[in-house]
């Protein structure tokens, strides 16, 4: 039996103090509270600590027969390059949801990267009066999720060189005695990954002694093909010096070298799996998948053909439990995986949402939150992450500020670190005008998918009466099914009452969720479906390296797969510069590339970063301790 929730009351401060204050200031409900409050049982937890704990998966056998709560995805439209408050608004309609309106309520958000976190964009623990905590560990290690990410993307990385080392050193019998040494008795017995790279391969043997010299030389012999090689090395750092780099110096390689470079933590395919995986197995089975680059004759070959899939799935096996925590009001929280929004899905996990959905029950919400604006993330919600756990969402939050729509509208370039203009703090109604295009735009593409939408515009303390209200009517005449004006950084669940009575009143309107394409639909037919109807686009061009990708792809049968597409966040279009809601352009592929294992293509639609770099002055200049309480100061 659940025990009552009860709120924690804010103890609210004018002005507001920074973010890191707030949250060292917050009264904090023993993590032990929070779960029984929901429905948790003590076996089904593995604390860290007093404040926050891993959740096992079994909770979802024994809660299997209950029905799903409301399933609400917080977006927003095509933001500035300072974000616009979507995670703020995710814990600020959570707040108010349970302990203003009195609703079961769950928020589920993705675990941010230690590179952003170290430096420009500080933590991502929402902001204000609207946080989840602890902060500080939210913002860190938390429960080493991301560290098991790393060990496992660079066990792979190792073995994908020590393979292609040892098979250019030696003949296939030597590899063969290697990999299946004989016992004294002169028997050999194959490992279980072996045996799923033997059926991959059509061998139906189980004695490695049976092998014919021919079978002997497919099974041992990758013959990978160096040049096709895509997966990298990762490390949770922004570290630009490692964009590209050269390995294999050392004496003992003896001259095998190759180019190669390393990614940040959360660009790895191994984040995008723990995102959509829905069970270890399913998870295992996924590992197993992941294409790294072809053979010589253009096969795929995989993380099992190379052995350690069973291996990278130990690393990760407490990974794949959501970590339980709070937010500032006492409502609990889930924080589980973190994938780029680009070239991955940019979505919190699936098992915290079916978890949550459960632990809420038929009258309960789940307030989860998609990465950027609604062309990229909410896109990607719908088109991958629902297909692959087969929930239906009910409602879309659309984030909507002043600032980010007079910048749609024309107004000068917002840069991350600088004052803001003038245009951004004084009342500009014409500016505003000319900015809601990209609102209107975000609100149709939201409505494309059959899902009701209710825009949260997030207020700012220079915004005026009349520039709320120009963005509220025109949210409404747009075909919102209501908009609100949100004060939660300010004053916590009670600045987003309105927002989620609305919510509310949505959830219980009938929708007609459906996706936007079929799976089987050619690539670049998928590909035009989404530049032509999230984008805006008038057509598509492909580079000849796009159109070779998707040859191979369609001939080694990944043309199944949705897209994941990789473009900027600053515009709806492929061109950062572009503004507003852009009319008459095309969408240029670059290239493809292929996360198997994650179940999805992704398109480059011009150059993505995947490893960011810091600036001349990172945050963490800031970041320090504090010798007396034992407390972090600095973090953002």
């Amino acid at each position: 039996m659940a025990r009552k929730f009860t709120p924690t009351p804010l103890k609210l401060r004018k002005p507001v103090p920074p973010d890191i204050e707030i949250a060292q200031e917050a009264t904090l409900k023993p993590i032990l509270q929070v779960a029984e409050e929901i429905g948790l049982l003590p076996e089904e937890l593995e604390l860290y600590g007093p404040y926050k704990a891993k959740v096992k998966l079994e909770v979802l056998e024994r809660l299997k027969d209950r029905p799903n709560g409301k399933y609400v995805d917080v977006t927003a439209i095509t933001p500035t390059p300072l974000g616009e408050g979507k995670t703020t608004t995710t814990v600020g309609l959570s707040q108010a949801l349970g302990a203003h309106l009195g609703k079961t309520v769950f928020t589920c958000i993705r675990q941010p990267s230690q590179g952003p976190t170290f430096g420009i964009k500080g933590g991502a623990a929402g902001g204000g009066y609207s946080q989840i905590v602890p902060m500080e560990d939210f913002n860190l290690h938390l429960t080493g999720d991301i560290h098991a990410i790393t060990a496992a993307n660079n066990l792979l990385a190792a073995a994908i060189d020590t393979r292609m080392y040892h098979e250019w050193r030696q003949t296939d019998e030597q590899l063969f005695n290697r990999l299946c040494p004989p016992a004294k008795d002169g028997s050999r017995k194959f490992s279980p990954t072996m045996l799923r790279r033997l059926k991959k391969l059509g061998i139906d043997k189980t004695d490695p002694n049976d092998l014919t010299p021919e079978e002997i030389s497919r099974f041992v012999r990758l013959d990978i093909d160096p040049d096709s090689i895509t997966w990298r090395r990762v490390i949770d750092t922004n570290d630009r010096m490692l964009r590209t780099i050269e390995i294999g110096l050392g004496p003992d390689e003896k001259g095998f070298t190759r180019r190669t470079g390393f990614d940040i933590t959360v660009a790895s395919e191994l984040m995008a799996i723990l995102a959509l995986t829905t069970s270890l197995e399913d998870m295992r089975e996924r590992i197993g998948r992941i294409v790294i680059g072809t053979n010589k004759k253009g096969e795929a070959i995989t993380a099992e053909d190379l052995g350690c899939a069973g291996a990278m799935t130990v690393l990760m096996k407490d990974a794949i439990k959501p970590t339980l925590m709070q937010t500032l009001e006492g409502t609990p929280a889930f924080v589980h995986a973190g994938p780029f929004a680009n070239i991955a899905h940019g979505n919190s996990s699936i098992l915290a949402d079916m978890i949550a959905l459960k632990l809420v029950g038929p009258d309960g919400f789940v307030i989860t939150e998609s990465g950027f604006g609604a062309d990229i993330g909410m896109e990607k919600f719908f088109n991958i992450k629902c297909r692959y756990s087969g929930l239906i969402p009910q409602v879309v939050v659309m984030v909507a500020t002043v600032r980010a729509l007079k910048m749609h509208g024309g107004g000068p370039k917002v840069v991350a670190g600088k004052p803001l203009d003038p245009a951004y703090t004084e009342e500009n109604l014409d500016l505003l005008r000319a900015g809601l295009p990209n609102l209107i735009h975000h609100i149709k593409v939201a409505r494309k998918f059959g899902v009701n939408v209710v825009v949260a515009v997030n207020a700012f303390a220079t915004d005026t009466e009349a520039e709320l209200e120009l963005v509220r009517k025109a949210a409404l005449d747009a075909g919102a099914v209501d908009a609100a004006v949100c004060t939660h950084w300010a004053e916590g669940g009670k600045g987003a009452v309105k927002l989620a009575e609305a919510v509310v009143k949505a959830a219980e309107m009938p929708s007609n969720f459906r996706f936007l394409y079929d799976l089987d639909l050619p690539i670049k037919e998928k590909i035009e479906i989404i530049c032509r109807e999230v984008y805006g686009a008038d057509g598509v061009d492909y580079l000849p390296e796009a159109e070779k990708k998707i040859e191979l792809y369609t001939q080694l049968g990944f043309d199944k797969l949705p897209l994941c597409m990789a473009k900027t966040h600053l515009s709806l279009s492929h061109d950062p510069s572009l503004k507003g809601e852009p009319k008459g352009f095309r969408v240029p592929i670059r290239d493809i590339r292929a996360s198997v294992g994650a179940g999805f293509l992704y398109p480059l639609v011009g150059s993505m970063r995947t490893m960011p770099g810091l600036p001349t002055r990172p945050v963490f200049y800031d970041v320090d301790i504090d010798f007396e309480t034992g407390r972090v100061v600095g973090l953002f």
